[in-house]
């Protein structure tokens, strides 16, 4: 079978001479369509802009799985229904699209062939195909009942399957829940057992017929958090169930495969169907030692040990010849189970077992969710680069990646290629002339099992569809198709087009700056909707969070909301965010608030010396998370902003330590333990500089964060209280680390423009 790697170099000059025909007939294109906004530019002031509670009009779709014959997706949609987020399944057809001849397809929104799968009854998420194609898995919970349930496509009636008990417990790189096994006829998963106690908590527990064993709580451990609450008592192992003997009431039909005081998770079936891989952390004490490492367990339950690194394994996938396992990894010693520094890469090893083989570590950029294609011979994974998220491809023995790069066409079709180095970067000069779409970050993808023979440009060369969910920032995410070979892109989803089709957005603009020492920092600022250069105008530094996060071109409500409130927007990708390679992402080891503050202070400045239309006495400051910490450390080291809202921060690293679920975060990023350096820890501690801060400030945060515990809110501000700056503390009771409940999530975007509007305008 023909793919990715035969193409000969005929082809190769057939697919050049098409896009640089198409190159030549977009250029006129684009004059037209130059000449057509400006004919209909003045309809754009009859649209409304977005309001506090329109966030919850955006449909969050995700998900997207390719059916194995490439003929179908199946994909998830999240709505507000009253005061609770539902998700369903919905299925989108593309036959037509593979079936048509390339000249003879016309695309022009979405496909229409998009309807839901399920009821919305059923709150389902993590579809997944059945390798024949006829059955599609997932989870979903109904009333009590909560599990792995199956539909047909043939019928439409969802059945339970099997119950799944879940654990609180925090599992870094979860991955997947389930997996169907080649044959299409059992389904391995992860469900939790009861831990016996340690004789610890045993003997400092009381009798063991008290009613109320928890009462008082007796903590034996040093992850006895988990995100909301504390740890429960139960282990996650894998478990593999017949599904037609489970659907006939057979209780033969279930079988647990692992067991003991570990967390299995993120199962790959072989194509032979013997066997399982999946990921374990079995160091003598997970709790003190992030490491996982991937295992295989047959169907007698006999495990082995494929990898045993110093560093962390992640979403291993079996090669659809049974020879691989692909995964992603980190090779540091000490690492922690949330915001890594260090940039996971593409690896695969034998599946035997042995070293591995690190794939992308030339391209370094932070690679994730590795996939086969069908003739194993590459990978296609998501990197982010300079703020886009893309799909990659590279070969299994040739090393070099190729990105995801989409254009439009002279019909106003999008299409695709897989172009040599970064999305900005092209192989030839044939390639550079492409004019490219608006940039773009993509949520998730999958890969068809099925090449297909691509229409006249592709004749002979067989490709494998791909679904992804995609958005931009004035798109948010559907779902489309691609191959990435010269073919019009189809998006099969509209979910969103009623919402922004009566909205008017802000575009933000790309800026770059040389930072102190020569860095080159990437951010955007996003003008206030109805801009008029007679203006004057507040602006909102708004800051990231991990620090190892990246701001790019994904659709922000937020950030729509305080530009149609007459707001500039700036935000910027400072030193420690992931997207830049590693060097830069490790620059804020050991020093929070260090060359990061120096950055955005620059890009500050930079955008009040070449736009005279930004107030520079009415700017203000917010973040979440680290963003929050930064926001802290900005108000306690200059005054020139006039008001900040501190989400989810944190204030005093050596509290942090002791208060969060993760300390490990501490010794990956300060290199040790608090009473083996207090001295660093303090130094990059905000509160520590609560003396200097003048900025009112509002603390938003949740009651129940163990993330970043409310006690670091609690502290930043009654120190600005008792010093008295004005400041207030919103406490959102039963929220985490990030507000889920509809309401809540309006009212701290309200209370944040209000606190705005009262200090900015």
């Amino acid at each position: 079978m023909e793919s990715w790697r035969g193409w000969g170099k005929d082809r190769v000059l057939r697919l050049r001479r098409y896009v640089v025909r198409e190159a030549n007939l977009m250029n006129r294109f684009c004059l037209f369509l130059a000449l057509l906004t400006l004919i209909v530019a003045p309809s754009v002031s009859a649209q409304r802009t977005m309001e506090p509670a329109d966030i919850l009009r955006v449909a969050n779709v995700a998900d997207a799985q390719i059916s194995p014959d490439g003929r179908s997706v199946v994909y998830t949609v999240s709505t507000i229904q009253g005061d609770a987020t539902n998700t369903t399944l919905w299925l989108a057809r593309a036959d037509q699209w593979l079936a048509e001849p390339l000249d003879r397809r016309d695309r022009v929104g979405p496909a229409g062939g998009s309807e839901p799968l399920v009821s919305v009854a059923l709150n389902a998420s993590n579809p997944r195909w059945s390798p024949d194609g006829k059955r599609i898995a997932f989870r979903a919970t109904q009333k009590e009942r909560s599990g792995i349930w199956v539909v047909s496509l043939t019928d439409r009636q969802p059945r339970l399957l099997v119950p799944v008990r879940d654990t609180n417990f925090f599992i870094t790189y979860a991955g997947e829940s389930f997996a169907w096994s080649p044959d299409s006829r059992r389904i391995a998963f992860i469900s939790a057992t009861e831990a016996p106690r340690s004789a610890d908590v045993a003997a400092a527990g009381g009798s063991s017929s008290s009613t109320t064993p928890d009462d008082p709580r007796v903590v034996d451990r040093i992850q006895y958090k988990s995100r909301t609450s504390f740890s429960d008592r139960l282990r996650t192992h894998l478990w593999v169930v017949d599904i037609d003997a489970a659907l006939a009431g057979d209780e033969r039909s279930l079988r647990q495969l692992t067991t003991g005081l570990f967390y299995d998770h993120a199962l790959s079936w072989s194509p032979r169907g013997d066997e399982v891989a999946f990921l374990s952390n079995h160091e003598p004490d997970p709790d003190a030692n992030n490491n996982s490492d991937i295992f295989a367990v047959d169907m007698t339950g006999r495990v082995r040990q494929i990898t045993e690194t110093n560093g962390c394994e992640y979403e291993p996938a079996w090669s659809p010849d049974g020879k691989w396992i692909a995964y992603s990894a980190t090779k540091r010693d000490v690492t922690t189970i949330d915001s890594v520094a260090e940039d996971t890469h593409v690896w695969v090893v034998d599946a035997g077992g042995g070293a591995g083989r690190e794939l992308t570590a030339s391209q370094d950029r932070r690679a994730r969710s590795p996939r086969w294609s069908p003739d194993s011979g590459s990978i296609l994974y998501l990197a982010g680069d300079r703020g886009r998220t893309t799909i990659y491809r590279i070969g299994l023995n040739d090393g070099r990646a190729y990105s995801f790069t989409m254009w439009g066409d002279r019909r106003g079709e999008m299409r695709s290629l897989f172009i040599a180095g970064r999305p900005s970067i092209a192989e030839t000069d044939d390639i550079r002339r492409l004019p490219e779409s608006r940039p773009f970050q993509i949520g998730n993808f999958s890969i068809a099992s099925k090449a297909f023979n691509m229409g006249a440009v592709g004749r002979g060369i067989r490709f494998p569809p791909i679904a992804f969910s995609q958005s931009d920032p004035v798109n948010p995410a559907e779902v489309y198709l691609a191959t990435g070979a010269a073919m019009p892109v189809l998006r099969l989803s509209g979910h969103n087009d009623q919402l922004i089709r009566g909205m008017s957005f802000s575009e933000p603009e790309e800026i770059k700056i040389k930072s102190f020492d020569g860095a080159s920092i990437q951010g955007w600022l996003m003008k206030p909707v109805g801009w008029r250069e007679d203006r004057r105008y507040p602006l909102i530094l708004s800051i990231h969070g991990g620090p190892h996060g990246m701001s790019g071109y994904a659709f922000n409500s937020t950030f729509q909301v305080y530009a149609a409130r007459g707001y500039a927007v700036l935000y910027l990708n400072p030193r420690g965010s992931s997207g830049y390679g590693q060097k830069f992402s490790d620059g804020t080891l050991r020093e929070w608030g260090g060359g990061d503050y120096r950055d955005l202070m620059l890009g500050v400045d930079e955008v009040l010396r070449t736009r005279s239309w930004i107030d520079p006495e009415r700017l203000g400051v917010t973040g979440g998370s680290y963003g929050g910490f930064m926001t802290n450390w900005v108000i306690t080291q200059t005054t020139r902003f006039k008001a900040a809202v501190s989400a989810a921060s944190v204030s005093n690293l050596i509290s942090f330590y002791s208060t969060s679920l993760y300390q490990d975060l501490i010794h990956a990023e300060f290199g040790g333990f608090p009473w083996d350096d207090y001295d660093l820890l303090w130094r990059w501690s905000p509160l520590r500089y609560v003396k200097q801060a003048q900025t009112p400030t509002l603390f938003i945060h949740g009651e129940q964060d163990n993330d970043v515990h409310i006690t670091q809110a609690e502290e930043m501000y009654t120190a600005l209280k008792r010093r008295g700056v004005e400041s207030v503390l919103v406490r959102y009771p039963r929220e985490g680390h990030g507000l889920r409940e509809p309401r809540h999530r309006v009212d701290a975007l309200e209370r944040t423009l209000a606190w705005f509007d009262r200090f900015l305008k």
